[in-house]
């Protein structure tokens, strides 16, 4: 059988149990012996049972709570908290409560028979929880596209990455920057994939290639340390670093530290463009272009070879992709995207309110803005 022709008549016979039994275990009602409700939704799992999700949300009553999932890395960013915090928060004002899930997930009925609607943010293809969410027979919207196989989400929540990067690419090259190279995380998330093809889009753009060296999704301190230290070992023409996981941007300044780079721009890069880039939105979150120079390393009109034989202990220039206190706290302060995370997190769970509230249709895409913030980590060295 296939999900389309299984029925609960088809899981109740093969289980051996009635077909309201099997209704109510599926959806976690009624009296039904624990073994019976593990028997049962094992049946329907092996048939490939699915369930007609509006005809779910028409026979059952509002629970008033509303699921929140987080990757599984999130209990250690700043950026993932904060979000959640904006989400109770505007979930709050509709009258419902938040629930934490598990990073692991549960079966998808399990989890509709206790809430409205689900949160899913940063889907990761490789998240085995995440099919089971998108098809819980609830609304689920997601905190940026989920590009696996799956059902679609009910609606979703999207920041302009590609432009983010852009935007930083863009200011450090105004600021002198000739070979620059991104920390780009691994996976297959909608931000991970945007950022690692912008980076190869920028660069054929540019003429310029920007190095990349991949690191965990949410990299540490250390982890961005020891990658900066290859770098920067392997090519010390590298001048500018952009690293991506929110709260590594201090394990590349202390690379740079040990490696003897000066963070900030050089007095001849400086010269290149020291205008700064001032905040961005996400409907297209460029920086200006006047102040980019049309000098550059190897391959781009104008520019020379001198960026491939830049010596160690020259001008560094530092960036994140996401802002954060490890960024703003850090020595020299580093420029940023700042991605409003709790705003970020509110405007999830407002879509899903209104998808609920019926204020908004299902499939309603809405955009979230970003701002650049730049700070003395890609200004003139102290």
């Amino acid at each position: 059988m296939t999900s389309r022709t299984v029925t609960l008549l088809d899981v109740a016979r093969a289980a051996g149990v009635s077909k309201s039994t099997v209704s109510d275990a599926l959806q976690g009602s009624g009296r039904v012996a624990e073994a019976t409700r593990d028997r049962v939704r094992a049946v329907a799992e092996e048939l490939g049972y699915r369930p007609n999700s509006a005809a779910r949300r028409l026979r059952r009553a509002s629970t008033g709570a509303v699921g929140l999932h987080l990757p599984a890395t999130a209990t250690r960013l700043d950026y993932y908290m904060n979000l959640a915090f904006g989400a109770v928060e505007r979930a709050q004002e509709d009258g419902l409560d938040m629930v934490l899930l598990a990073p692991s997930g549960a079966a998808g009925g399990r989890i509709a028979s206790r809430v409205d609607g689900l949160l899913v943010i940063d889907p990761e293809p490789g998240d085995s929880a995440v099919p089971g969410l998108l098809d819980a027979g609830v609304p689920v919207v997601t905190g940026e596209r989920y590009l696996g196989p799956a059902t679609g989400p009910s609606g979703a929540v999207v920041c302009d990455n590609a432009a983010s990067l852009t935007a930083l690419l863009d200011h450090v090259t105004e600021r002198g920057a000739r070979r620059p190279a991104l920390l780009a995380p691994s996976g297959s998330s909608a931000w991970a994939t945007a950022l690692r093809a912008t980076a190869g889009s920028w660069g054929r753009a540019h003429g310029v290639a920007v190095t990349l060296r991949t690191v965990p999704f949410a990299a540490t301190p250390a982890e961005a340390e020891a990658a900066t230290r290859a770098l920067l070992a392997a090519d010390p023409a590298v001048d500018a670093v952009i690293c991506a996981p929110d709260g590594s941007a201090p394990g590349v300044l202390r690379a740079a530290a040990a490696l003897g780079r000066k963070v900030g721009a050089s007095s001849a890069s400086s010269a290149c463009g020291t205008t700064s880039a001032t905040g961005a939105s996400g409907g297209n979150g460029r920086t200006g272009e006047g102040g980019r120079s049309e000098g550059g390393g190897p391959g781009r009109p104008g520019g020379t070879d001198a960026a491939a034989s830049a010596p160690v202990g020259a001008g560094l220039l530092v960036a994140s992709c996401v802002d954060g206190t490890a960024a703003r706290g850090a020595e020299p302060p580093v420029t940023a995207v700042d991605l409003h995370p709790t705003a970020y997190g509110r405007a999830c769970a407002e879509l899903l309110c209104d998808i609920l509230a019926g204020r908004a249709a299902p499939d309603t895409v809405r955009r979230h803005s970003w701002s650049l913030e730049t700070r003395a980590s890609t200004g003139p060295p102290g």
